[in-house]
């Protein structure tokens, strides 16, 4: 049974250099419902209500935090076409000496 989509609170995503994170602030009325002690399939934290793109993982618990899920994904791979241009740009920056 989904719930109030407004209800629930998106973090702005963060994150290092294999992956993008972020969390997900469940109301007291949907915490009540995540089963404690383990991680939540897709198709489990959906049910919740949480929306967000395909490719997104519940990766850790937060014990103290219950309420709050925290998700991951790989970061999305440069296109050949990106790569070349951020290669072409960062030898415009040396060669100007910046």
């Amino acid at each position: 049974m989904a719930y109030r989509q407004e209800a629930i609170m998106y973090s702005n995503r963060y994150a290092d250099l294999d992956h993008e994170y972020r969390h997900v602030i469940l109301p007291s009325e949907v915490a009540a419902k995540v089963p404690r002690g383990r991680l939540l399939t897709e198709t489990e934290w959906r049910d919740l209500g949480v929306q967000q793109s395909r490719g997104w993982v519940h990766y850790m618990l937060h014990t103290p935090e219950p309420h709050i899920l925290l998700f991951k994904r790989p970061k999305p791979q440069p296109t050949p076409q990106e790569a070349a241009a951020a290669a072409q740009a960062h030898g415009a920056v040396q060669a100007a000496g910046v």
